[in-house]
């Protein structure tokens, strides 16, 4: 049995689960829901195109500030 990671994000409705070693998306009203539905479309996938070649098994999630507004300005 392969490990994956689930990135989950809230959007306007439903939560929107990522998983990035296979870069496929799913969704669900719960976090619960999300993540049922994207191990299901992540055993699909690898049942249709299978593992990628350059699978690195290692992930990392790294949070990061920037400021808000303007980086550069336009100079005309």
């Amino acid at each position: 049995m392969d490990s994956f990671t689930a990135i989950i994000r809230k959007g306007e409705k439903q939560y929107v689960a990522l998983c990035p070693e296979v870069d496929v998306v799913s969704q669900g009203f719960t976090i619960e829901e999300a993540v049922n539905n994207l191990k299901e479309a992540v055993e699909l996938y690898l049942e249709e195109i299978g593992m990628p070649e350059n699978n690195n098994s290692e992930v990392f999630l790294v949070k990061f500030e920037v400021k808000n507004g303007k980086t550069a300005e336009i100079i005309r």
